[in-house]
């Protein structure tokens, strides 16, 4: 078990236990689009758009984990995240 927690969390690029990472640029889009949402719960156009963002950039950066993830928790974390939205979008 622990040679698998090794292997699952163990970034591929300094060796380190990788969890959680700082926020990227997409990421950073993502919450201030959630965050206004949050704090403008309007109905209308600027809703729409800000859910448009948020929902697509989680996509784009669940891809770019997907891709690019540090380890395969990382991976695993933006194939949920993506899957989630494709569900979530479902009428």
């Amino acid at each position: 078990m622990r040679r698998f927690f090794r292997w699952f969390f163990r970034n591929r690029e300094t060796g380190a236990i990788t969890i959680a990472q700082w926020p990227n640029l997409i990421l950073w889009i993502v919450i201030v689009a959630a965050a206004l949402l949050w704090l403008l719960p309007a109905a209308g156009q600027t809703n729409t758009a800000l859910k448009i963002v948020m929902r697509g950039g989680l996509i784009i950066w669940g891809f770019d984990e997907i891709l690019r993830g540090v380890n395969p928790w990382r991976r695993c974390l933006g194939a949920a995240v993506v899957l989630y939205q494709i569900v979530a979008l479902q009428p």
